[in-house]
């Protein structure tokens, strides 16, 4: 995981600790409104995943949008959880083209390691997700 962090990082032109927190922060949205099966083969399939995403406690924060719309994306579907994430990742002080080239990064690092088709089916699952890609 600290390769992903420090290449993520690198390119996203933020601190190492930003990046893990953002990591967590998208890793932890795919988990909760993508497909489990093909979410769970990315996390098993990226070294650190699992701990990451445990070190962000599934999400959290946000304020009350972020709460709010976590609470409500699963019932309503994708797009409010992406709103969630979104705040949460701006909450964390990332802009929106530091949150595109994190969420590019992650997703490019997803398909090296568990393959594209599993990728492409978690991104086309989630409202919205393709368009910040």
């Amino acid at each position: 995981m600290d390769e992903l962090v420090s290449r993520i990082a690198a390119a996203a032109g933020i601190s190492e600790d930003l990046a893990r927190q953002a990591i967590g922060i998208i890793l932890n949205f795919l988990d909760r409104d993508g497909p489990q099966d093909a979410v769970a083969r990315i996390v098993d399939a990226l070294p650190g995943a699992s701990q990451l995403m445990a070190e962000q406690g599934g999400g959290g924060g946000g304020g009350l949008l972020g709460s709010l719309a976590g609470k409500l994306g699963g019932s309503i579907g994708g797009g409010m959880g992406a709103m969630a994430a979104l705040n949460e990742l701006t909450n964390a002080g990332l802009d929106m083209g530091e949150v595109q080239t994190v969420t590019r990064e992650l997703v490019q690092a997803a398909r090296e390691h568990a393959g594209a088709d599993v990728v492409d089916r978690v991104v086309s699952s989630i409202p919205g997700l393709g368009q910040v890609l």
